[in-house]
């Protein structure tokens, strides 16, 4: 059989049981008793070692199987999950992730066994108090056997309503019983196994309740056995044949509730209260359990799906197309349009504009899906650098366009680095400066009109311009009188150059002077923008704005000579018209005051290398439209305006690629193409 059409697949899901993993992982660390997550993280590894066994990964399959032995240690109380424990687990991790690196890039687990890390797991087990005392953990299977026969007669928990419904079905000579099912534990798909257990089930009975719950067993969020109560006239047999038919049911254990098991059952007065309102009969009891059992088999088959993205990119594509032959419509019937032409086109619009909402909706992905990976990497740095830092996250439920979200978290990883290697200070000098011993780092996402803002912040010890000014002046940046004169915000926008580091040592984290420029590429890439804000002795504040999308966007559209050109909506601050005298030029560059603001002019003609007009008479006045970057502003001077359109963004294609003012291009209505106009690389 090839496994490889199931590559994709397994990738995927591996990733998402990962990041399950590192999360319940770092939950462990704060709280080592915590059975709920020792149960989830034993339960990643059972279904990992389950998906890489079926793929053919022996390594994987070895190392997961490896870890289950050390979580069912913990999970008995045998050891205790103290740091030496969880470090292990943590390194577990690192090679499970690299591990599906390695399939991704090779389609193979490569040679890398971890033998280090297979050992260490051993060594925790050998020196647990179980290992060291075998007669005593024979006994201790003993007592476990003992008490499971005990309880082998009623694994349910009762209450007062289930006890009058089983004393309802008795006095109808209805049978109760409650059949514990045992999976094999070489079975994958365990939802799957038990949804054809409750088909069956369903064929010759009533079900009245479970353990666990429904919920619980259709998202395998249970080991490898489960309980129902049913109602039927069969017999216990038919129970045991049918139910041991199905493929990987190891065992199968009927028990018949009598009334002496309801003896037990205490009831308090709002159950009382409840009965007397409320006096259960079996068709109310058959029609919960059918509600029961549909909902079951409605949501194993309602999932979510797995769209390939590349799917997605294709419907986006055809709905930009809409959108372009909705434009062309619309400049078609300029000559003369009748009301049911006008309508006509409105209603395209409205439906090309709510399915162009709908398909952006399907491309969303929470950010949390790449802060997910932070706290564990702080945590890595903190121990490395020897510092006490805290991660606050916030707003991981904004949403990004799935290309943005692919692409962010390099940068991110760049900037949370430098706020705990340079930004936070040793636990000593924090307490002197009397700061607390821990450092703290926020990171803030929160959507702000069309774009997503995303915040690092930490509370160190800021940015000192002054040194930044000097190291401008040491790498031949700048001369020391124009570095001088230079404002706070343009000294910091020289930490964004390539090769620019103030760090005096380097270090395994940075210091070499190739992480905010790397930074600053990506996210002007994506169409972002990133500031700093700093303040000495207090902390600094990194601003990254992206847009919501990079597919299709609200655009000006301008014209220079006779090419239309695009200019973001989102750029945009306000247009004006200015007369060439206030115009000024300022240590070669020109620039304009409004209101008590100045601000440059870049007179895009020049930039694109539009040729002037022909006509020597001099313009009255100027059109500027006056765009932003972050904080700051600048007026691009434009022949005319056309007005605002909704446009596709177009890429130019890998042998234009790179050119420097322009960010892609539309398709017009009339069939021609406009450049966009890339606002970050000209302010």
């Amino acid at each position: 059989m090839d496994m490889n059409q199931y590559l994709d697949v397994f990738v995927e899901e591996s990733k998402e049981h990962l990041q399950n993993l590192n999360t319940s992982l770092l939950e462990l660390e704060k709280d080592p008793n915590n059975i709920t997550v020792l149960n989830e993280i034993f339960r990643v590894a059972h279904t990992l070692k389950g998906m890489a066994g079926t793929m053919g990964f022996s390594r994987m399959t070895r190392l997961t199987h490896d870890m289950e032995n050390v979580l069912d240690a913990l999970r008995s109380k045998k050891i205790e999950a103290d740091m030496t424990v969880v470090d292990t687990l943590f390194k577990c991790f690192d090679a499970l992730e690299g591990y599906v690196n390695e399939i991704v890039s090779t389609g193979g687990e490569g040679e890398q066994d971890y033998k280090e890390i297979i050992e260490s797991l051993a060594g925790i087990l050998d020196k647990s108090p179980a290992a060291k005392t075998p007669k005593k953990k024979e006994k201790k299977i003993t007592d476990d056997k003992n008490i499971e026969q005990k309880d082998k007669e009623l694994r349910l928990n009762l209450n007062i309503y289930d006890k009058n419904v089983i004393l309802k079905a008795i006095e109808e000579s209805m049978n109760i019983f409650q059949i514990h099912v045992e999976l094999d534990n070489k079975c994958l798909l365990k939802a799957a196994r038990a949804f054809l257990i409750f088909q069956t089930l369903d064929k010759y009975s009533e079900i009245m309740k479970s353990m666990p719950s429904v919920e619980d067993i259709e998202d395998e969020r249970f080991d490898n056995s489960f309980t129902v109560m049913v109602i039927t006239k069969n017999d216990e047999s038919l129970f045991h044949k049918e139910l041991n038919s199905i493929a990987e049911v190891r065992n199968v254990e009927v028990v018949r509730i009598t009334e002496k098991h309801t003896e037990n059952i205490i009831q308090d007065e709002d159950d009382e209260e409840y009965l007397q309102d409320n006096k259960p009969d079996t068709a109310a009891l058959d029609s919960a359990a059918q509600a029961q059992r549909t909902g079951m088999a409605k949501r194993l088959t309602n999932k979510t799906v797995r769209v390939d993205i590349d799917r997605l990119d294709v419907l986006m594509n055809l709905v930009s197309e809409l959108i372009i032959i909705k434009t062309r419509l619309d400049d078609v019937g300029m000559g003369g349009k009748t009301n049911d032409y006008i309508t006509a086109l409105e209603n395209l619009e409205r439906i090309t504009t709510s399915l162009h909402d709908a398909v952006m909706k399907v491309r969303m992905v929470p950010v949390e899906n790449v802060f997910n990976r932070f706290p564990r990497m702080v945590r890595d740095i903190s121990k490395e650098l020897k510092k006490d830092i805290a991660l606050y996250m916030s707003g991981e439920e904004t949403e990004l366009d799935r290309t943005v979200i692919d692409e962010i978290g390099e940068p991110l990883i760049h900037i949370i680095r430098n706020s705990a290697d340079h930004g936070l200070e040793k636990p000593e000098e924090r307490i002197a400066n009397g700061k607390s011993k821990t450092g703290s780092i926020w990171l803030r996402a929160y959507q702000d009109g069309n774009n997503v803002v995303i915040e690092v912040e930490d509370d160190g010890k800021g940015i000192d311009v002054e040194k930044v000014r000097k190291k401008i002046v040491e790498r031949g940046f700048e001369e020391e009188e124009a570095a001088a004169n230079m404002s706070a915000n343009e000294v910091m926008g020289y930490l964004f150059k390539p090769n620019f580091s103030t760090a005096d040592t380097v270090t395994d984290l940075s210091g070499r002077g190739v992480g905010l420029d790397v930074v600053k590429t990506k996210i002007e890439a994506l169409g972002g923008t990133i500031e700093l804000e700093t303040e000495l002795g207090k902390g600094s504040k990194t601003i990254i704005r992206l847009p919501l999308t990079l597919a299709i966007i609200q655009a000006l559209l301008v014209m220079l000579g006779s090419e239309k050109y695009a200019i973001p909506l989102s750029s945009i601050r306000e247009i004006n018209n200015i007369s060439p005298s206030e115009i000024k030029n300022v240590r070669n560059q020109e620039v304009t005051v409004l209101r008590d603001m100045v601000i440059p002019i870049i007179r895009l003609r020049d930039i694109l290398g539009v040729p002037a007009e022909e006509s020597g008479a001099a313009k009255k006045e100027l059109t500027c439209v006056i765009v932003k970057k972050g904080e700051k502003l600048s007026g691009l001077i434009v022949d005319s305006l056309i007005g605002q359109q909704e446009i596709v963004i177009k890429s130019l294609g890998k042998l234009l690629a790179g050119i420097r003012c322009v960010a892609g291009a539309t398709i017009l209505g009339d069939g021609n193409v406009a450049l966009i106009i890339d606002v970050n690389s000209i302010a």
